[in-house]
């Protein structure tokens, strides 16, 4: 029996993690944000495929690849998540638990990141805690997993 495990989704720029405005998105690196997410996962015996990508197409060919087996999808989809409708409706179609994370509190900033169009196909959000959102996110989709795991024996 393979290992249980959470798909981990990064969308575009967040390659620049720690070097892009710093100030908003604060110093840790992508790669630390990954080992903070397989630090939770671990804890609950899953295992993390991550992805990131600054092409759309790329982050749907993943999800639809890895989506469907996993115990559940924490995605930072990045300016994505203001308007690919397309992420959207892959979301949809995977139908695994999933928690939008976004590090800024984007309802603070500019207007056009007011709008997030995976809310209504996402379990959660979580916004503007920084990478430590990262880490509620990932334990919100371990418990959700166990739960559902215990009332399937």
């Amino acid at each position: 029996m393979e290992k249980p495990y959470l798909v981990v989704i990064h969308g575009p720029n967040l390659n620049r993690l720690g070097v892009r405005k710093p100030e908003t998105y604060g110093t840790q690196t992508l790669d630390d944000v990954i080992s903070l997410v397989r630090s939770v996962a671990d804890g609950y015996g899953l295992d993390v495929l991550d992805k990131q990508s600054n092409h759309e197409g790329d982050l749907i060919d993943f999800l639809q690849l890895h989506g469907p087996g996993a115990a559940g999808i924490l995605i930072n989809p990045g300016a994505f998540g203001h308007y690919s409708y397309a992420i959207r409706d892959c979301l949809e179609d995977i139908a695994r638990p999933t928690v939008e994370v976004h590090i800024s509190n984007v309802h603070q900033r500019e207007p056009f990141r007011h709008q997030l169009v995976l809310g209504d196909v996402v379990m959660g959000q979580v916004v503007g805690l920084g990478t430590e959102g990262y880490r509620y996110a990932a334990d919100a989709l371990c418990r959700r997993y166990r739960k559902d795991a215990a009332q399937l024996r």
